[in-house]
């Protein structure tokens, strides 16, 4: 069986700032395109069977610079949609409603096109990728790459271990990382985490 890697994609200008990022389409910053292309060596040694990415394009970019050749986009891989929170901070939210957590309280209805989304939206987005790459993993033809985002690929991960999408939460990812799950007796598993050039 392969390996599922998972590529969070380069640094922007709302991931230093601390802005939550859902489908603005930002592109990297210099040190983001940097981080992608660092990403090369790590990715060459192995076989991809098949790689898909979000359609946005931080994502799409960097799968360029790390050289995912190929990468087909997947509308269901962008990013969490955080609806009126789109752009803020965590610390702006917290002046309004003190204790807020995205993983437990979700977001609220934004301007048109961004309704927002719970964790188990998001969840539900989640298994329907894992259903998609289920017969390229099992044909151990080669790993599966999937390019895209912070909190969604948290989400992912959640679910490719069991997990409730809102366990997301105890996996922090960086920005220009791969991170790998594996199988051990049958099993889902974190085999690297955040790994970097």
């Amino acid at each position: 069986m392969g390996d599922l890697l998972l590529v969070r994609h380069g640094e922007t200008e709302w991931s230093v700032s601390g802005q939550h990022t859902g489908l603005t389409d930002l592109p990297l910053t210099q040190h983001g395109e940097e981080q992608a292309k660092s990403l090369a060596p790590l990715l060459s040694a192995r076989t991809c069977a098949l790689v898909l990415t979000s359609p946005l394009a931080r994502a799409v970019r960097t799968a360029e610079l790390a050289g995912l050749i190929g990468a087909v986009p997947d509308p269901d891989l962008h990013e969490w949609d955080y609806g009126a929170y789109e752009g803020v901070t965590t610390a702006e939210i917290h002046r309004t409603r003190p204790g807020w957590d995205l993983w437990s309280d979700g977001v609220p209805p934004g301007p048109e096109g961004l309704p927002g989304e719970s964790p188990r939206q998001a969840g539900e987005r989640a298994d329907r990728v894992l259903a998609r790459v289920a017969p390229a993993l099992a044909a151990d033809d080669g790993d599966v790459v999937l390019v895209a985002h912070g909190h969604f690929l948290r989400v992912l991960t959640a679910r490719r271990l069991g997990l409730p999408p809102e366990q997301g939460r105890l996996f922090q990812l960086a920005t220009g990382t791969v991170s790998r799950l594996s199988t051990e007796h049958g099993r889902p598993v974190i085999a690297e985490w955040n790994t970097r050039a």
